[in-house]
């Protein structure tokens, strides 16, 4: 691999599976935008505090090199590059005193910030 920090993985942990929380509150947003083919995309890039950062947002397409992951009818997309991060995380949906968001309990991660949007390996 090319990128120093890139994790090296398999095809048995290529894998992002989403807790229950997740699942029920992607069903709400979705059925809110009326748009039954919306898919939450999931992205890492360089940046935030700790070296890489999340990004979330909708998307109706999925391309050539994204992997998507689906259940109870609720889909997920992420590209391969950000796959190489990802592997083998949950993404998780929060609601307690600190607000509402969704998070990736990611194995990968050797730390996070606090707000839980960046992390380093």
């Amino acid at each position: 691999m090319s990128d120093p920090f890139a994790i090296e993985t398999d095809e048995a942990t290529r894998h992002l599976s989403l807790s229950d929380s997740a699942v029920a509150r992607l069903n709400r947003l979705i059925k809110q935008e009326g748009k039954p083919d919306l898919m939450l995309r999931v992205t890492v890039s360089g940046g935030g505090c700790s070296g890489y950062q999340y990004g979330f947002d909708f998307d109706t397409k999925s391309g050539a090199d994204d992997l998507v992951f689906e259940r109870d009818g609720v889909r997920v997309v992420t590209d391969t590059v950000s796959m190489d991060l990802l592997a083998g995380s949950e993404l998780d949906y929060v609601d307690d005193l600190v607000g509402a968001y969704f998070k990736v309990n990611n194995p990968n991660a050797s730390s996070s910030c606090g707000c839980g949007t960046s992390f380093s390996v």
